[in-house]
């Protein structure tokens, strides 16, 4: 078999989605030992992190470019038995797509997003879920809201859960502390929340909780840190933070790395994730996996990813997020059994399983358009 598939995410900084992607392949290329994968990369830089035997190709950063002509081009070229998109296929795509859509946040709820992107993505993505031979999802809450937005049965769509990566593991506390100092300046204790500067991640309602908490406990010596790449949306936060009156207590360290975030996870006193909507919400499940105390939303997939390890909190009241966080703080008690929580629930996610399931779902999907591809040719022979 040849496999297709379209990582112009690795590299660029794409956060959840280029995590997905970068984590999958590398789950194949330890399963699959038989396949042949093309990788479609727009960073050439990313190529390093392919796996030695994957084939790698170049396509346009652009996404006019590269799903205008970039990919259609290449498949035709590369000729693979499927290839793996995220959201969006290539138009005029030459061969069966299957396609991970992580949520439909675009439809449910459109005012997170600039009303381009928005239009785009109801537009691509409608068209891509139409075309594909088969729908990946990551929670069961976005398989419901796929199936439901599209008129699908919810059994033509096939969940992989995310996962944290490997290398997302507890340490050493005070080294951890030591690195972040160095790194950043950051003392601690401190709060800890990992999300790109977007309306949807619900910074500004965490920056009013913290407010909240600094004002309810004066004495407390907590600083509220935010890793997260910049939007458009990013003025609006940090305009929130600058009229808290706790700005000085809180610090913007933009995109961070992999290892820069482990020692964060592990130097933190606590996490929050105050996030409206997500389809998973895989930075709740990678400080899980550091052993970090989790606060977090009641909303969308993120309950049923934390299932039970994590305090929960409404995340439209920033009194309740404030009061989780208050519990955690001042319970060293709760603050363990937490912890210890955490890292039971963290062991339920796998890439190595999701990319055996993924895996599946490609030699069905290609087993079929052969045993399709030879039917047609047999009844040609026959005319």
């Amino acid at each position: 078999m040849r496999f297709a598939v379209d990582a112009h995410a690795i590299g660029r900084h794409l956060t959840g989605n280029e995590v997905y992607i970068r984590s999958l392949l590398r789950g194949f290329a330890d399963l699959d030992q038989e396949s042949d994968f093309v990788t479609y990369l727009s960073v050439m830089q990313a190529e390093a992190s392919m796996p030695a035997r994957f084939s790698v190709r170049r396509v346009a950063a652009n996404p006019f470019l590269r799903l205008g002509c970039d990919l259609a081009q290449q498949l035709r070229r590369d000729r693979p038995d499927l290839i793996h998109v995220q959201y969006t296929a290539p138009l005029a795509c030459p061969v069966p797509v299957v396609v991970t859509v992580h949520d439909v946040s675009f439809l449910e709820r459109p005012d997170y997003f600039q009303l381009t992107r928005a239009a785009q993505l109801r537009w691509s993505v409608k068209r891509t879920v139409q075309r594909a031979a088969r729908i990946l999802t990551v929670s069961e809450f976005s398989r419901s809201a796929i199936a439901r937005a599209y008129g699908l049965d919810e059994g033509n769509i096939v969940v992989v859960p995310n996962a944290a990566a490997e290398g997302f593991v507890p340490v050493n506390r005070a080294a951890a502390a030591n690195k972040v100092h160095g790194a950043f300046g950051l003392t601690a204790p401190f709060i800890f929340s990992v999300g790109d500067l977007q309306p949807r991640k619900n910074h500004i309602g965490m920056i009013a909780a913290f407010r909240d908490l600094i004002r309810e406990i004066p004495n407390l010596p907590h600083t509220l840190v935010i890793a997260g790449k910049e939007t458009w949306f990013s003025p609006r936060v940090h305009e929130a933070a600058r009229q808290s009156g706790v700005a000085d207590r809180i610090r913007f360290l933009g995109y961070v790395s992999d290892d820069d975030l482990l020692q964060l996870y592990n130097a933190c006193e606590l996490f929050c994730f105050p996030s409206y909507y997500e389809g998973f919400g895989l930075p709740v499940v990678e400080a899980m996996a550091c052993g970090r105390a989790v606060v977090c939303s009641n909303t969308s997939a993120v309950p049923e990813v934390a299932d039970g390890a994590a305090l929960l909190f409404d995340p439209y009241q920033p009194r309740e997020i404030a009061r989780a966080m208050a519990d955690i703080i001042r319970n060293p008690e709760l603050r363990t059994r937490q912890e210890r929580l955490s890292l039971q629930r963290a062991t339920h996610f796998s890439w190595r399983q999701s990319a055996r399931k993924t895996l599946d779902v490609y030699y069905e999907v290609a087993e079929r358009t052969q045993a399709r591809a030879k039917s047609v040719q047999a009844v040609t022979l026959l005319r």
